[in-house]
């Protein structure tokens, strides 16, 4: 009787509750790390999210604000309001040398006249605007207005005076600069002039003028 030996090529035989050849306890472990993992792939989704939604709330917030910085204020009919901007404040009036102006004695004698005979009454001060600066025709408007008050007081009306040009001085502080005194003589009285004028925008501009 002869001993007979298990054959080894006959398939192993499985135990109930195992799992692939794997125990339990490796796939308990195998099921804990995949759900850990899902945990922390949702947990950073949300991060994400958040990050990304706080970045963009703030850009907007952002590009919300430099509008309305760059905006114009709108005005009462909700229209953006315009600024108005003067030439003078970007061109402003150019000086001009001596050579390429013309002579001042003939202004400085009409300006003299015009000038008695407006602080009279007898003509007006718009007449001379274009050839006096801004702080000029506010000093001759004062001027006018202290005569006028003058002439009312002792119920005079205006007349134009009679008036004779005499001598004139000049001298010349710079280039494109001319002060001059010019005599003036009427009936009553005999009264000076200073005028200083400027070259400005290839002609003569009075930047002061002073009766005296």
């Amino acid at each position: 009787m002869s001993n007979a030996l298990p054959d080894d090529t006959s398939p192993p035989r499985r135990v109930a509750g195992s799992t692939g050849g794997r125990s339990a306890g490796d796939a308990g472990i195998d099921d804990a790390s995949a759900q850990h993992a899902s945990t922390q792939d949702a947990s950073t989704g949300d991060a994400s999210t958040d990050d990304a939604s706080t970045q963009d709330a703030s850009t907007g917030d952002a590009s919300t604000v430099q509008a309305e910085t760059t905006l114009p204020d709108p005005d009462r009919t909700g229209r953006p309001t315009r600024q108005r901007i003067r030439s003078d404040e970007f061109f402003g009036h150019q000086p001009v040398g001596r050579a390429s102006l013309p002579r001042p004695e003939p202004l400085l004698e009409n300006l003299t006249r015009c000038v008695i005979e407006i602080l009279a009454g007898a003509r007006d001060l718009e007449q001379i605007a274009r050839w006096v600066t801004d702080d000029v025709y506010g000093h001759l408007v004062k001027r006018v207005v202290i005569s006028a008050r003058a002439r009312q007081a002792k119920g005079q009306r205006a007349v134009r005076p009679a008036i004779v040009i005499g001598s004139l001085t000049m001298c010349e502080p710079r280039d494109g600069v001319v002060e001059a005194v010019v005599i003036v003589s009427g009936r009553a009285r005999t009264r000076a002039v200073a005028i200083r004028l400027e070259g400005m925008d290839s002609r003569w501009r009075a930047t002061a003028i002073n009766v005296l």
